[in-house]
């Protein structure tokens, strides 16, 4: 019989020096600032919140439809919707704060210049930790289009390296036609950990007006049909880069978390299925507290199957 702890697992893990409480963090774009879901659940329980994706100057989002369902997933096209960084600074950034969750900032931009200045304005900021975006799909300008190539991909992370004393995670793509190699140049630029996968690139099509659904056309898929090639893409990245892995796509229960988890991820970030099921976090942290004492594991940093585990690399 698997023998039980009776003091409580440490589910506290440290990310580039960092330190969360648990592994559960709120993915960006699917949380807004969290005071949205202020009263739908425990937000201070959670390991961390990363914001709404941020660029320097306010964007007004892509217009048309934004959000469509597809079996076993949901297809958005929000394209970066946000007041701009000074603005969050000033009138997001400290309700936010009051939350308790570790703060983690997800910055995006155009050009090398708007990540350089956000990063410069946000490295000033009190945040905790700054999560790059290079793999936004719904954006027409920069966007997905960094993380697709090792070459820019580089030349994003260090622009924002040099005016950056924050950590740095990169968030990247799955689109990527060669995503270690992008990864590999991210941890040679200054990247401090990860973050994947960011949405595939997928489309819709009204068979009754006979038009794509999205004014962009194509739009991002998240939700559950994408887990097992997230986790695949966690899996393999594992054993390329020597970077901490904070896994995303498609987590829907604690069991998925797990996975993400005992493949050698270090946290996991929750997006989609949020929407859905707003205490879904919670219970989250709840399954991963139970499968811990069950198999009595004492330490996060001792689940994954991985060899040593991830986090101690």
């Amino acid at each position: 019989m698997p023998k039980t702890d009776e003091q409580a697992p440490d589910l506290s893990v440290c990310i580039a020096g960092v330190h969360f409480r648990n592994p559960v963090i709120a993915a960006s774009g699917t949380f807004g600032y969290g005071r949205e879901y202020e009263g739908l659940l425990d937000i201070a329980c959670l390991g961390g919140i990363c914001t709404k994706g941020l660029t320097l100057h306010p964007r007004p989002g892509n217009t048309g439809p934004r959000l469509y369902e597809t079996p076993s997933g949901l297809l958005n096209s929000i394209g970066l919707e946000n007041p701009g960084i000074p603005a969050f600074i000033e009138q997001e950034l400290p309700a936010l704060r009051a939350l308790g969750p570790v703060v983690i900032a997800n910055l995006s931009g155009s050009s090398l210049e708007e990540y350089q200045e956000g990063a410069r304005l946000l490295s000033q900021a009190p945040v905790d930790l700054i999560e790059i975006n290079i793999s936004c799909p719904n954006v027409r300008s920069g966007g997905m289009a960094f993380g697709l190539d090792p070459g820019l991909a580089s030349s994003v992370v260090r622009a924002v390296r040099k005016v950056l004393d924050k950590p740095l995670m990169v968030k990247l793509s799955p689109n990527a036609p060669d995503l270690p190699a992008v990864a590999c140049s991210c941890a040679e630029a200054g990247a401090d950990a990860l973050s994947l996968v960011n949405t595939f690139q997928g489309m819709a099509i009204d068979i009754y007006r006979r038009k794509p659904v999205f004014h962009h056309i194509k739009a991002g898929l998240s939700g559950p049909g994408i887990r097992p090639l997230a986790l695949r893409m966690v899996w393999d990245l594992w054993e390329t880069v020597p970077l901490p892995l904070v896994g995303l796509g498609g987590i829907a229960c604690p069991e998925d978390a797990l996975e993400f988890l005992l493949a050698g991820a270090v946290a996991v970030q929750i997006g989609s299925a949020t929407f859905a099921h707003p205490p879904l976090m919670p219970e989250i942290i709840r399954g991963i507290e139970r499968y811990m004492r069950r198999f009595g594991i004492s330490r996060l940093a001792d689940l994954s199957i991985r060899e040593p585990p991830g986090q101690d690399r």
